[in-house]
């Protein structure tokens, strides 16, 4: 059997093996590769400097972003400069700027610096790159997995192109799996990939091409011994029939050093068969030889090891769940969570919410959410909304995780299928709209504070009329300033309980208005 030298030929990562050698294979991102665009432009060593301009790469990781730089550097003319923000300094950028700029001047060479983990660079040592990247001493690949926005100095992204990688799709993935298996880069053919783990790599990896690689090298080094095992066993039974075959050539030469002329030919005169019998012996022998060396080749033959399904659940325990506790997937899923809720679809919000704790996100915050959630999009329409929302809140305060997830999911469901109102949420929103405008004025005299000494003979309280004294509860009287005589924030709806909210209001509000 061939030995998978391919899986043990050094410490070299499979993901790293197979990068790509030019931006032909790499797969995914079609459309950040369409020609003439900035990345092929890069790419092609006929274009001169004039022509390129500096990149920002932001994408989750495994897309392709160290991928494509390193592409780039292959198949263009340029001199290619690899930094790390992990291990750089500004003192290292201006070297490199230096060099870049004495390259251009003295032999008309341009650099590529590729900075990998920018958005790990202070504003300082971003800072150290402006001169270069305005200047054109150096076109700058820069890769993030942080929004851009938020990790990047304003001057760097006004003089760079801001290009977003996704996720590779399944098919991609797929693709990138059987390069690796039958590429001579990768596995070379010392692994066969079984229908079920092809699927199963493709699932577990969500869209990261490194992830992917990185187990099916796991899963393939566990296929390989168990093969090996198995062509072992094979090779011991064959070696049995070897050891028959020796035993046979012994007792062969044993024989005719005890038969004499005169036995064989009594026995030749005694046995008119005997000469056939041997005969038919020496050919069982040649035909058991033959078939001992058919099992030989077979054991041989075994072909290379499958890996399984079983194989990748052995080496992946887990799906990659993208999620960042500070990052885009953190504010990402959150607001689907919350618009799932308000959506009143309570199986997305289900799955958003568990996204959130198989994440490690803190159960207080997604209790926090769930309160806002329940006075913001429910409202009067369920009263209990919040009630609920608040219990669940001191539940995980109480219990923690990972029981706290019970008491959240059971107000996830309650808020996410009860009736909805944003009325209050509208009305106090459009109250401070007013007053931001200085759309308000003074308090009515007869609202005014009449308990301190001498506010009843400024006036304050005269007239007001105790709504308690009413038959119904309900005093006819003026309680907005005169600027807002009449003006309505709460709207309340005819969903839920408040719908004899709506209508208990419009009786009030009759009565208000005669005031």
């Amino acid at each position: 059997m061939t030995t998978p030298t391919a899986l043990f030929s050094g410490q070299t990562p499979l993901a790293v093996r197979m990068r790509p050698t030019s931006l032909d294979e790499v797969a995914g991102q079609r459309h950040l590769l369409r020609p003439g665009s900035p990345l092929v432009t890069l790419a092609d060593p006929s274009a001169t400097s004039p022509g390129a301009v500096s990149v920002i790469l932001w994408g989750p990781p495994g897309t392709g972003k160290t991928t494509l730089a390193q592409a780039i550097a292959r198949s263009s003319g340029r001199r290619f400069v690899e930094l790390s923000a992990v291990t750089a300094g500004v003192r290292d950028v201006r070297e490199v700027m230096q060099d870049a700029l004495n390259q251009r001047d003295l032999y008309g060479q341009s650099t590529i610096l590729f900075l990998d983990e920018s958005h790990r660079f202070t504003k300082a040592q971003q800072d150290a790159l402006l001169p270069g990247v305005e200047n054109g001493w150096v076109v700058l690949i820069a890769a993030t997995t942080e929004n851009p926005s938020f990790s990047v100095i304003s001057p760097l992204l006004s003089r760079s192109l801001l290009l977003t990688l996704q996720p590779l799709s399944d098919d991609d993935l797929g693709m990138l799996l059987d390069r690796a298996v039958a590429d001579p880069r990768g596995l070379a053919g010392a692994v066969r990939l079984a229908d079920d783990a092809r699927t199963a790599l493709v699932r577990l990896a969500s869209g990261d091409a490194r992830r992917a690689l990185t187990a099916l090298e796991a899963a393939a080094s566990l296929a390989t011994p168990a093969a090996a095992h198995d062509g072992a066993a094979g090779a011991d039974s064959a070696g049995d029939g070897h050891e028959g075959e020796r035993r046979g050539d012994a007792a062969g030469d044993a024989g005719p050093a005890t038969v004499t002329a005169e036995h064989r030919g009594d026995a030749a005169g005694d046995e008119p068969g005997a000469d056939a019998d041997s005969d038919e012996h020496d050919a069982r022998a040649d035909g058991d030889e033959r078939e001992g060396e058919h099992h030989a080749d077979a054991a041989g033959d075994a072909g290379p090891a499958t890996v399984t399904a079983e194989h990748v659940a052995q080496a992946v325990d887990k799906a990659l769940l993208r999620y960042d506790r500070q990052g885009d997937e953190h504010y990402d899923v959150i607001s689907a969570f919350i618009k799932s809720i308000r959506g009143s679809d309570v199986d997305a919000a289900m799955h958003y919410l568990a996204r959130m704790i198989e994440a490690g996100e803190d159960p207080r915050f997604i209790a926090r959410r769930l309160v806002i959630s329940a006075a913001e999009d429910i409202g009067l329409a369920d009263p209990q909304a919040l009630q609920i929302a608040v219990a669940a809140a001191d539940a995980v305060a109480f219990i923690g995780m990972p029981e706290g997830r019970i008491p959240l999911a059971e107000a996830t469901a309650y808020l996410a299928t009860t009736a909805k109102s944003n009325a209050a949420y509208l009305a106090i929103d459009a109250a401070i709209a007013d007053v931001r405008a200085g759309g308000f004025g003074r308090v009515p005299v007869h609202l005014r504070d009449a308990h301190y000494p001498g506010a009843k003979r400024l006036g304050h309280g005269k007239g007001y009329v105790y709504p308690h004294d009413s038959e119904i509860g309900v005093s006819a009287q003026q309680y907005l300033p005169d600027e807002l005589r009449g003006r309505r924030y709460y709207e309340p709806k005819p969903l839920g309980a408040e719908r004899d909210v709506q209508a208990r209001l419009e009786k009030i509000r009759r009565i208000l208005g005669g005031a």
